[in-house]
C-alpha cells in the first residue's frame, strides 16, 4: 500500500506521522459494516492470529521489540511484548516495558486543554498570551483553538541540530526559546502546518490557566483518572525502570545500530512523555468512557479542521482522524529517536489498539488497523 509523507511531519527524517489516514482513499472505496456490540475478551484463535501478525510485521521490518496492548468495553483487554527491549543485554519486550511515546504526547496535552475549557478555565478562542505571555506577540493572532489543529502558523523543525537537541531545559517556559521569537510561517487559520512547537505553547498555556506545572497537571488530572500508573515525563538522566533501548537502521547496509542520545525535554506537551501500551491503552479506554472530558468535548477534538478557504484537514483537536469500514477513527503516531508508536481509536465501537516498537520509522498503522479487525471480526 503507499504511504505519502504528511506534509509537516518531520523533514529530517522518515516519519509517516498518523499513517493511519492514509488509508482513507481506500476507505471511501471500503464496504460498510454496521456496528456490533463490544467484542467479548479475546479468544485464544484471535490472539493467535494477533501473534501471527506481530509477527510477520516484526521480520518484514526487521523491528527488535514490539508491545501490544488492546483496550474493550472500557478497559484494558489484552497485552503482551514480542522481541528484545535491549538486544545488547537479551532483555525480552513485554506488555511494562516503557518507551517513549513521541506526539502520541500531543494528544495527551489536547484533553488537558479541553479539560479547562470545558472548566471555563482556558478560552480555545482568546490570544494564547492570554494565558502564556512568555509567548511574544506576532504579527497576527494565535489562538489555543488553531494551535491544537495545526493552523497556527508556529513552525515545526527547522534542522536535524534542533530535532536532536541533547540540551536540558528545565522548564516549559525555558523550551520556548528555541522558537518563540521565530515569525509565524503563514496567518493562522489559512494553512495546515504540522507543529510540535506549537504543543510547547499549549503546555505554557495550561500553565498559565491553572498557576502550577504542566507535568503536575497531567499527573493529577489526566493520569490519574485513567489509572496510568507507568506513564511519566522523559528524562535521559533518571532511572526509568523497564525502558527499552533504542535502534535505528542503517540507511546503506540495515544494519542496526543505536539511536542517538536526545533530550526532549524542550517539547514534553509534544513529544516528551513516555509510557507502557497499557497506560496507553488504559487512557484510551477512560476517553471513550467519557471519564477526562465530556462526551460533547470529545466530539469537538474528533471534528476535522477547517481552514479560513472551508477545507476539511484530517486533523481535529490533538486527534487525526479518518474513516474505515464504513467506522470513524481516530488516533496518533509518535516517532523520534528510540520509537515509533501508534494509538488507534474507533470510538462508536470502544476499542482501541496501541502498539509501540524500539525501532525509529517503523511503519504501524496497517498492523494497528490488522489487529482491531481481528479483535472485532
Amino acid at each position: 500500500m503507499h504511504r505519502p509523507l504528511m506534509k509537516g511531519a518531520r523533514p529530517f527524517a522518515r516519519v509517516f506521522l498518523l499513517s493511519f489516514l492514509l488509508h482513507l482513499a481506500s476507505a471511501s472505496q471500503a464496504r460498510a459494516q454496521p456496528p456490533t456490540q463490544t467484542p467479548a475478551p479475546l479468544s485464544a484463535e484471535k490472539i493467535k492470529e494477533i501473534e501471527a501478525a506481530i509477527t510477520s510485521e516484526m521480520s518484514k521490518q526487521g523491528i527488535p521489540g514490539l508491545s501490544v496492548a488492546v483496550s474493550a468495553g472500557g478497559r484494558l483487554n489484552w497485552s503482551n511484548g514480542y522481541g528484545m527491549a535491549d538486544v545488547e543485554n537479551s532483555v525480552p519486550a513485554r506488555a511494562g516495558t516503557v518507551y517513549r511515546l513521541g506526539s502520541i504526547s500531543k494528544t495527551i496535552t489536547a484533553v488537558a486543554v479541553m479539560q479547562l475549557a470545558e472548566g471555563g478555565r482556558l478560552d480555545l478562542d482568546a490570544p494564547v498570551q492570554k494565558y502564556c505571555p512568555a509567548f511574544p506577540q506576532k504579527q497576527w493572532p494565535v489562538t489555543a483553538r488553531q494551535i491544537l489543529g495545526h493552523l497556527s502558523g508556529i513552525r515545526h523543525y527547522k534542522s536535524e541540530e534542533e530535532f536532536n537537541s541533547t540540551r536540558r531545559y528545565e522548564s516549559i517556559v525555558e523550551g520556548l526559546s528555541m522558537f518563540k521569537d521565530d515569525p509565524l510561517l503563514h496567518e493562522p487559520g489559512t494553512k495546515y502546518t504540522y507543529t510540535t512547537f506549537g504543543y510547547t505553547v499549549l503546555g505554557c498555556a495550561v500553565e498559565g490557566a491553572v498557576g502550577e506545572k504542566f507535568a503536575d497537571y497531567v499527573r493529577a488530572h489526566v493520569l490519574k483518572p485513567a489509572g496510568m500508573e507507568r506513564m511519566r515525563v522523559d528524562s535521559i538522566a533518571e532511572i526509568i525502570p523497564h525502558r527499552a533501548q533504542g535502534y535505528r537502521r542503517d540507511p546503506k547496509t540495515n544494519e542496526l545500530r543505536n539511536s542517538p542520545l536526545a533530550d526532549n525535554s524542550y517539547k514534553i506537551p509534544g513529544g516528551g512523555f513516555v509510557s507502557t501500551v497499557e497506560d496507553l491503552a488504559k487512557f484510551a479506554a477512560a476517553f471513550s468512557a467519557n471519564t477526562l472530558v465530556k462526551a460533547e468535548t470529545a466530539e469537538q477534538m474528533f471534528m476535522r479542521q477547517k481552514t479560513r478557504d472551508g477545507k476539511e484537514t484530517n486533523y481535529g483537536l490533538g486527534f487525526g482522524v479518518g474513516t474505515w469500514k464504513g467506522q470513524r477513527m481516530v488516533g496518533h503516531s509518535g516517532a523520534q529517536q528510540r520509537v515509533s508508536t501508534f494509538l488507534h481509536m474507533l470510538p462508536e465501537r470502544g476499542v482501541a489498539v496501541v502498539l509501540m516498537v524500539n525501532l525509529e520509522d517503523a511503519e504501524l498503522g496497517d498492523l494497528a488497523i490488522r489487529i482491531a479487525d481481528i479483535v472485532l471480526k
